[in-house]
């Protein structure tokens, strides 16, 4: 499905189905878009995750039904999802900035929330800096950690600092390698790659690899090997401080380069981050981000 066509099928199935205990999954579903690609892409071209847009408009709903004055709180609570009348008034307070109570009484506070509806201006996307190169299947070995959509932003990389500090700052400060798994890591280059892999069908779950390429042989406990099959790579190049330069070309790809693409379409639910040796807070520092990418059918 054309990726703008699917966000605002995206948008049109959570309306449809607010007073209802839907997830990213069912959404993904019926758009036919990954999870993972779904969610990221929704968050980069709405500003909201899927659940912070969905939260946001039932509380707007459960406003309008409040000042009509057809309902107890009570009721709106559970018509709109929470547990307690307690819990709905944390998140309505929170939302609107004073209690359904007070809300009655001064109609004028309430915080407008309406549909969001998908216009994006394309402009750039066939000029970014990348290059569609078809790769042999390959594997990579890594450390790998489950991490939830919602948070990932500040918890992977608080990963790639634990990798540094556990691993990478030791061996820099040592001749060679001292253990099975310091030495898997030196010659497969792990720091390389930063692989996201959607595929372990739990809500909001994907994995990701701090990794780099499987030479084979032993598979050190704690580590993780996964395969990519035969397929074309869009590599997008980024070049600047990280991680500025990643973002803002992650951006791009999302909002300029998938929508309406005549050529290209994500072929399998996965992405690499590529990093170069070198300092990463340098001007000229290179990476790039690799999408795996089919040709569209005429």
């Amino acid at each position: 499905m054309e990726w703008l066509t699917g966000l605002r099928q995206a948008i049109h199935y959570m309306e449809q189905h607010l007073l209802e205990d839907i997830c990213v999954e069912d959404i993904a579903d019926e758009v036919h878009i990954s999870p993972f690609y779904l969610q990221n892409g929704f968050r980069i071209v709405t500003g909201y995750s899927i659940g912070e847009y969905m939260r946001c408009r039932r509380l707007y709903m459960a406003a309008l039904d409040l000042i009509s004055g057809r309902e107890k709180i009570i009721d709106l609570a559970y018509k709109y999802g929470y547990d307690t009348p307690e819990s709905f008034t944390k998140a309505f307070s929170r939302f609107h900035g004073v209690s359904p109570a007070q809300m009655r009484k001064n109609v004028s506070k309430i915080r407008t929330f309406l549909p969001l509806k998908i216009s994006i201006k394309v402009q750039g996307g066939n000029d970014m800096d990348y290059a569609v190169e078809k790769m042999n299947g390959f594997r990579v070995i890594g450390f790998e950690r489950e991490f939830s959509m919602d948070t990932s932003y500040r918890e992977i990389p608080a990963f790639w600092d634990e990798f540094w500090e556990t691993y990478m700052k030791p061996l820099l400060a040592r001749d060679k390698p001292k253990n099975e798994v310091e030495q898997v890591i030196c010659d497969c280059m792990v720091g390389e790659y930063g692989v996201c892999i959607d595929d372990l069908g739990k809500e909001g779950k994907f994995r990701y690899l701090i990794a780099g390429t499987y030479l084979g042989g032993t598979v050190p406990e704690g580590m993780a090997v996964y395969e990519f099959t035969d397929m074309e790579w869009a590599k997008f190049r980024c070049c600047g401080p990280m991680p500025g330069a990643l973002q803002t070309v992650n951006t791009k790809i999302f909002q300029e380069w998938l929508p309406g693409n005549p050529e290209y379409e994500i072929a399998v639910w996965a992405n690499i981050e590529w990093y170069s040796a070198g300092d990463m807070q340098a001007p000229d520092y290179e990476s790039a981000i690799w999408i795996p990418v089919k040709r569209k059918q005429e």
